[in-house]
């Protein structure tokens, strides 16, 4: 393929967290903030894409437009992980981690969805062969900061259908809460966003464990810290962590040290470094837990992976309501289940509507 031309739209679509009871601060996240990449070829195929762009979304745009944008237009690809790894050489004098990988992420993701669309396949038989048609959900819920609503949210989700329920809580009087709200058969986790001291870990964890948590993730900071992480692991709490990490040499050093590693399709690198990522598991014996709470094109080339590869366990869907999708007929959950399509490329259609409400110049 050659390509023509690589555009950005930036959105921010406000979100509901579904819970409407006291609080005992005011909500701080209320809007999704979504980088789409749009690449068009020389024969008028186009290809979506995301960046990462939670909170720097002024940032990944300005990234793509002048430092990916100029590297990519006019080029012919033939291998895409041959490219994207000489854009990363291109382009590694600005950083090997974060903005830049996250730009690259948002064209890579486009790049795929172009080559298997031209094949006329999803992007997971493109890649060999779709290995399901379904995935089980977590749902992912935000951090609400107090024992009532976490109890009661946690609640709900399981009502709803799901098996698994990830907190973003970080006091042990909320995790407990929720334990106690779901009951032993519901398999909890909890994000703890490297909140914790070495201290604060060391006497959370076997309370963690207490509680039967299915993982702790990112518990300290740094989140690359990985010989802090494996220590930790002596306390017999399943550990995850990958979410902040970009490409397959810094998971190579971290995957060691945890349960389930989880990358994030639209900041690890994109497809190529997410597929690379996977085999680095693989042959370590782990299950990868995708980092994917969003909704655009980064959503629907997570479930064509977990749709391709063999040792990914759960999708992690963002438990709050947007007041629209940037893609047209989204797969949601039924019952903790998201049904995968198959369509051609990733799946992801751009609507409209929503990008034309919410998108800012």
């Amino acid at each position: 393929m050659r390509i023509k031309g690589v555009d950005t739209v930036t959105l921010k679509i406000p979100f509901g967290d579904l819970y409407d009871g006291p609080r005992a601060k005011r909500r701080g996240w209320t809007e999704f903030d979504t980088l789409l990449v749009r690449v068009e070829t020389n024969d008028g195929l186009v290809g979506w894409g995301e960046a990462f762009a939670y909170s720097c979304a002024s940032a990944v745009r300005a990234a793509v437009t002048d430092m990916v944008a100029p590297l990519a237009v006019g080029r012919t690809v033939e291998d895409i992980p041959a490219f994207s790894r000489q854009l990363q050489k291109e382009l590694h004098i600005w950083g090997r981690y974060g903005i830049t990988i996250f730009a690259l992420s948002g064209l890579d993701i486009a790049l795929w969805d172009l080559a298997a669309k031209q094949a006329g396949q999803s992007l997971a038989a493109h890649l060999g062969g779709r290995r399901r048609d379904h995935v089980p959900a977590y749902a992912s819920l935000v951090r609400y900061g107090g024992p009532q609503p976490v109890g009661i949210m946690a609640k709900r989700a399981v009502a709803e259908g799901y098996g698994d329920v990830k907190l973003h809580e970080v006091a042990y009087e909320n995790i407990a809460a929720a334990r106690e709200a779901v009951g032993g058969a519901i398999r909890l986790t909890t994000d703890v966003n490297c909140s914790w001291g070495l201290d604060e870990a060391e006497s959370l964890l076997p309370k963690m464990r207490d509680l039967d948590l299915y993982w702790v993730e990112e518990p300290v900071f740094p989140p690359e810290d990985y010989d802090t992480l494996f220590e930790l692991g002596r306390f017999g709490v399943a550990l995850s962590a990958g979410e902040n990490a970009c490409t397959a040499m810094e998971f190579a050093r971290l995957i060691p040290a945890l349960a389930f590693p989880q990358p994030s399709v639209i900041k690890v690198g994109g497809v190529t470094e997410f597929l690379a990522v996977a085999a680095l598991a693989r042959a370590a014996g782990k299950t990868v837990m995708p980092h994917s709470p969003y909704f655009g094109p980064g959503y629907w080339a997570t479930l064509q992976l977990a749709a391709h590869l063999d040792n990914i366990g759960l999708f992690e869907f963002m438990y709050v309501q947007p007041e629209a999708f940037s893609g047209r007929d989204i797969p949601l959950p039924r019952d903790g289940r998201i049904a995968i399509p198959d369509m051609p490329g990733i799946g992801f259609m751009p609507d409209d509507e929503t990008l034309r409400r919410f998108r800012v110049a």
